[in-house]
């Protein structure tokens, strides 16, 4: 089960059975709008604050990936999310209309991939039948949360990014047909001693440069074992710090597989700044895009490597710099 320092081999290789992407208005004129499940029309989503949207962007997401599956959420085991709400209310809240026995995480922008690993780990260990693994963000809610109300208007640097309105959910079981999770690399966390909020890219680059090498170390491979290696949510400036990072240290990815997945969940003529970012981010263009690819034969084999800043409003006012973390999952058909 445990291969090298930080990483788990899935002996028993869990079954992602269904999968579904949920997003906003925004997100629905994108590039991937054809991979996800629902699309909003409106931020709200008929509900009266953007944090009751942001749980119904979830509740949405996990029913849909139980209908999928072909099952009642009474079949479900345990579900596994996290958000980026103040103690992930997104995901507390949801556990509490579905009545799943409930494990809240919070990885920040990880999230989905943490919960995939765990989802994953209790299948292989036989701890669970079957496992809904989640993960959601909210523009509107999260611009409030963390950085300036929307109504302020504040202007932001070329290296902000755009929070993803959007959920992903992934049924995980013993058996079945689809993509198996056969791997996974849990991050340390990296701070590198940036403290700017509007340049999450730079902060997070070092924690998935990190990740990376200690998965190839982990399992003695190289990275063309993957069709596809794609980061969370670097956007353009930390996915490229990221590659010239990997380049210092040997490992030289080539441009056509090593991806980001806030580069691709938005078109080029949306004013994103520097890409997409928000749990969201990597659950919806991993849970719709990219399964969608593998069930159709494009991919064989991903990494995931979602990533996450682990700073609050609190750390910010009191001056800290931002710890970062990036989790790695292997899926492969």
């Amino acid at each position: 089960m445990l291969k090298g320092h930080q990483s788990w081999s899935f002996d028993s290789k869990p079954v992602i059975l269904s999968s579904s992407a949920v997003v906003g208005p925004f997100e629905g004129e994108g590039c991937l709008a054809r991979d996800f499940d629902i699309i909003h029309n409106d931020l709200w989503l008929g509900q009266d604050s953007f944090e009751k949207a942001e749980q119904k962007l979830l509740e949405q997401a996990c029913t849909v990936a139980i209908e999928k599956a072909q099952m009642k959420k009474e079949d479900i085991q345990f579900l596994i999310s996290g958000d980026l709400m103040n103690q992930i209310i997104s995901s507390s809240f949801t556990a509490r209309t579905l009545a799943i026995p409930y494990l809240g995480i919070f990885g920040a922008c990880s999230s989905s991939m943490e919960g995939l690993a765990l989802a994953a780990q209790f299948i292989d260990s036989g701890s669970a039948q079957y496992v809904i693994a989640g993960a959601s963000s909210h523009n509107a809610a999260s611009e409030k949360q963390f950085r300036y109300p929307t109504e302020y208007g504040a202007q932001k640097p070329p290296t902000a990014q755009w929070t993803v309105t959007g959920a992903g959910a992934a049924v995980v079981g013993s058996k079945g047909n689809g993509p198996k999770v056969t791997s996974a690399t849990i991050g340390k966390v990296v701070d590198m001693g940036i403290s700017d909020p509007f340049n999450m890219g730079a902060a997070m680059a070092p924690a998935a440069v990190d990740t990376i090498e200690a998965h190839f170390r982990d399992f003695n491979i190289d990275p063309s074992y993957y069709d596809v290696i794609a980061t969370g949510d670097l956007g353009k400036v930390g996915h490229q710090i990221a590659g010239d990072l990997l380049i210092e240290h040997g490992f030289k990815i080539p441009k056509e597989k090593f991806t980001d997945c806030g580069m691709l969940i938005y078109s080029k003529d949306q004013p994103v700044i520097a890409g997409g970012s928000g749990c969201g981010c990597s659950a919806t263009v991993t849970y719709g895009h990219y399964l969608n690819r593998m069930k159709k034969g494009e991919l064989n084999r991903i990494l995931i490597v979602a990533t996450g800043a682990l700073l609050s409003p609190i750390s910010y006012q009191q001056k800290e710099s931002i710890p970062c973390i990036a989790h790695a999952v292997s899926i492969e058909m």
